[in-house]
């Protein structure tokens, strides 16, 4: 057996990549002592029972098939004595930490006698034995079996020649299902006939929703042959066909795709014929609705093999609804806490990483250019923050930084979650959302966190430029700033915050959402850093465009200095400012607010987004553009939590499934009572 290195890519038998560390063999041989029941001579063996049974937990039913038990311990025993030694069982484990496990457990499979190689007579014996040999048998003296094994049926074939041999196997068995239902030999079988076979053959090709309008599909029609093999055809292939519409769409899973748009894409990466695109939009049809349309969620809905990046393993996965039709008001309600919860643990990690940089932006800001003789005290944002640290020490730059935290958590919270809820207001059922509707969703986010950010930014702001008054004679406090102000003054301001906030949000998501679009990977995902720059890039042309109404609520909220000027509103500042220190000065601190809103809301989104992957709730609607967690699939199907399964063993039933699921190699479970005789 080839070595494996200790840490491997492995397969599931859904296709989902996982990375997989070799188990320590001490604790593995531990762990194989426990189950083994046999010794001799001094050593311990397991029994196929003791393995499948005991270790594994599979085929424990009081009827289940001994035969079948026997044939998938067979599977670790190639030395064929009947016992499984540690040797064994430490080698298949190794196996299972393959990227082509599944082929060579398959392999094993038919190798019954441990020889390397699998002969006519053992490929015969495995397939006659399979549930699917029972329902329509295969024909071992054809010209199939001629040609792999030869006209004496004495050629052996490799591992390598197998694998080739198993993947054409299941195409001539259907080839053949079809021969033996067209009884006329006109080319043509029923459309129950056709549901007949697919149904025998072709199972772990078959989603639930392919399976229940197998018939539909064929609208009463025969099925004519090539129509037969051009449904199987697209059921080998698609994943391709994901391909074709992820790269159509640039990783957009929402977009509707015609039928006349999608045959174009499928010429220029594949040979995809005609015949399977109406196949396929017309399976689309039925499976969702008849728009002539697909979109990647009808894709997913025909195909059995779901391949998903996982960008993080979750910590925890909760299924709060069944299906999308339970989504009902108080579900909804529930999602927006988890949102908001969500955003406030988002809103304070994004603001503790730039609070530094909205210090310096508040104090530059502030500073007015004129005749007060003194008053210029920084001359750019590196000469305020080096005085800063110089005459306040290091933490002076997060001075104001706990009543920030305090208001920024239900801020960002209630912008994010208030932006979700709407979008998925307007948001259609394909899953599009026009610009407009990305725009007033982000306009209302922003309308909607004044109501905490105005109080908490002007308490905020006079604690960050109280540094600059050497004269003061005792500390500013917070409480003290919110007594003096009361609770009319602390919304002192708050006509240019909704100047600033709505428009920042309303331009800031609608780009974030595209731009997250665009920096995804091929299959549509976003990873952290491409998430961290696309908050980061949405930030630029957000922050600085609203600049001048951040500097007018700047200095409406600051208190002003002896001979400095006063404003009465958001018009009267804007007057004075434009008088006395021209329409740069609207623009003060632009930079620092560059510096500090991207990075800001860069960090803000980035956590909230790992946050309901690592934390993820099924609410019954759609997760976040760029940011599924794992496809769905079986329990049987998923890495084992057993303690004893360690290493490639977590993946051990998994591949048990997986032989079935994709080679179709269906064992029989049960016998039935009192007899031999297979089910």
């Amino acid at each position: 057996m080839a070595a494996v290195s200790a840490e491997t890519v492995s397969l599931n038998n859904k296709g989902v990549v996982s990375i997989v560390k070799r188990a320590d063999p001490d604790r593995l041989r531990l762990i194989f002592l426990k189950y083994a029941s046999i010794e001799k001579n001094g050593e311990h063996f397991m029994t196929p029972v003791d393995f499948v049974q005991g270790f594994l937990g599979l085929y424990k039913e009081p009827n289940y098939n001994p035969t079948t038990v026997q044939l998938l311990g067979n599977i670790l025993d190639t030395s064929k004595d009947g016992l499984i030694s540690f040797p064994e069982f430490h080698a298949f484990e190794g196996l299972l930490c393959q990227p082509d496990a599944l082929y060579r457990a398959a392999f094993q499979l038919f190798d019954t006698n441990g020889s390397g190689f699998v002969t006519h007579d053992e490929f015969e014996e495995i397939v006659g034995y399979t549930t699917l040999h029972e329902k329509i048998p295969f024909d071992f003296k054809g010209e199939f079996m001629r040609l792999h094994f030869g006209d004496n049926r004495k050629r052996t074939v490799s591992y390598t020649e197998f694998s080739q041999v198993l993947h054409d196997f299941h195409e001539e068995h259907a080839v053949q299902a079809f021969r033996r239902y067209d009884k006329k030999k006109i080319g043509t079988i029923t459309p129950l006939d056709f549901n007949d076979i697919m149904i025998s053959v072709k199972s772990h090709l078959l989603t639930e929703s392919v399976k229940q309008n197998l018939v539909a599909a064929t609208e009463g029609h025969m099925v004519t042959f090539p129509y037969f093999m051009a449904f199987n055809s697209l059921l080998n292939n698609m994943e391709l066909v994901k391909r074709i519409y992820l790269n159509f769409t640039n990783g957009n899973m929402n977009q509707e795709v015609t039928k006349e748009e999608f045959l174009y894409a499928a010429q220029q990466i594949s040979a995809l014929t005609p015949m399977e695109v109406e196949i396929l939009f017309q399976l689309s049809g039925f499976l969702h609705q008849q728009t002539g349309r697909v979109i990647y969620h009808d894709l997913e809905k025909i195909a059995s093999q779901r391949y998903a990046k996982i960008l993080f393993r979750p910590f925890a996965e909760v299924k709060a609804v069944e299906s999308a039709a339970d989504r009902n008001v108080s579900i909804q309600i529930l999602e927006s806490v988890y949102r908001f919860f969500l955003g406030s643990i988002g809103g304070a990690a994004g603001a503790t990483m730039v609070y530094p940089i909205d210090l310096v932006k508040t104090r530059m800001q502030n500073q007015r250019t004129g005749s007060y003789i003194g008053e210029l005290m920084y001359q750019n944002s590196f000469d305020c923050a080096s005085k800063v640290i110089r005459h306040e020490g290091f933490m002076g730059l997060y001075r104001g930084l706990l009543p920030q935290l305090v208001g920024v958590c239900p801020e960002k919270a209630i912008k994010l979650t208030v932006n979700d809820l709407v979008r998925d207001k307007i948001m259609t059922e394909s899953g599009n959302i026009p610009l407009w509707g990305e725009i007033l969703a982000g306009a209302c986010a922003g309308g909607s966190q004044v109501m905490f950010t105005n109080p908490l930014e002007i308490v905020k702001i006079r604690l960050q430029v109280a540094g600059e008054l050497a004269a003061v004679g005792s500390k500013v406090r917070a409480w003290g700033v919110i007594r003096e102000l009361g609770l009319r003054g602390l919304y002192k301001g708050s006509r240019a915050c909704f100047l600033r906030d709505i428009p920042f949000s309303a331009i800031y998501f609608p780009v974030y959402a595209h731009t997250k679009l665009a920096m995804a990977d091929e299959s549509g995902h976003n990873g952290p850093l491409s998430l961290l720059a696309s908050a980061f890039i949405a930030g630029v042309p957000a922050a600085y465009l609203v600049t001048p109404a951040d500097v007018i609520k700047t200095r409406l909220q600051v208190q002003a200095r002896q001979g400095q000027t006063t404003y009465s509103g958001v018009i009267d500042a804007f007057g004075k400012i434009i008088r006395e220190e021209g329409l740069a000065a609207f623009f003060k601190g632009g930079p620092a607010r560059v510096f500090r809103s991207s990075p800001q809301f860069g960090f803000t989104l980035l956590t909230y987004e790992i946050l309901q992957r690592l934390f993820y709730v099924d609410f019954g609607g759609r997760p976040p553009q760029g940011s599924e967690v794992t496809v769905p699939i079986q329990p049987s199907e998923k890495r084992s939590e057993h303690p004893d399964h360690i290493g490639g063993y977590k993946l051990a039933r998994a591949v048990f499934s997986g032989m079935e699921s994709k080679f179709g190699l269906f064992l029989p479970r049960y016998r039935l009572p009192g007899s031999n005789e297979l089910l």
